[in-house]
């Protein structure tokens, strides 16, 4: 299927911003000449312009044109620390919706790194959850956890929210290192619909494997970000 035009107008354009091309608090070409490079309607072009508004490229100020944002917003979702730090040094304000569990399942998903040998036959702590940063949704995170050693788990609820927070202090299992693979996907159905964007559009899909204090206790997240918003980064 064809891209249409205004999707190519975006890209162009942000490539363009991303290179250096179009620097940092500067205009961006007026939307007569951006009509007549495109061969592009105005509304084509306004179209465009939109998306990278959105996504956070540029701001649009009447009178003055298109001008392309000091700094995009960015998150640290790259990075080892923990949902709540994540938001916390944003500076934004963040919420997570829990889909399901705590339950007992076992990890019978085979998209998962590989497992230490026995372990996948092991029942664990299953979470299925939503983040929201400004009530737009940004994670749809699945997370396996080793019932091993965690008395009432379940049955009480995460300290502050957070769950690195609740295995360190209740459980004095600090979560150290971890590893990760990120791959650029389509969105599925359910993807789809949880981080409100269109079946098939690009998501990133991180990977991981939480190494912790505990010989042989591992934590597995499968986690899909939607980055039309935000930028995903290692830092804040």
């Amino acid at each position: 299927m064809k891209t249409p035009l205004y999707r190519q107008i975006q890209a162009n354009l942000k490539e363009k911003i991303t290179s250096g091309i179009y620097e940092e608090g500067g205009l961006l070409p007026s939307e007569n000449d951006l009509c007549s490079e495109f061969s592009a309607t105005r509304m084509t072009v306004r179209q465009a312009l939109n998306e990278l508004v959105r996504e956070g490229y540029i701001t649009r100020q009447h009178g003055k044109g298109s001008i392309v944002s000091a700094s995009r917003k960015s998150l640290g979702l790259l990075s080892l620390k923990g949902w709540t730090e994540v938001v916390v040094a944003s500076d934004r304000h963040g919420k997570t919706l829990v889909l399901e569990g705590p339950v007992l399942k076992p990890l019978d998903d085979m998209i998962f790194m590989p497992l230490l040998e026995g372990e996948a036959k092991d029942d664990f702590i299953f979470f299925k959850r939503l983040r929201l940063v400004e009530d737009s949704p940004v994670m749809f995170e699945q997370t396996y956890i080793p019932n091993k050693n965690l008395p009432n788990f379940i049955e009480e609820p995460l300290l502050e929210g957070s769950l690195f927070r609740t295995l360190l202090i209740r459980y004095h299992v600090d979560v150290q290192s971890m590893s990760q693979e990120v791959r650029a996907i389509a969105a599925d159905k359910e993807t789809a619909s949880l981080l409100k964007i269109k079946q098939k559009s690009p998501v990133l899909h991180l990977l991981r494997k939480y190494k912790t204090s505990v010989e042989g206790f591992f934590l597995y997240s499968s986690i899909y970000c939607n980055t039309e918003k935000f930028a995903i980064s290692s830092f804040n």
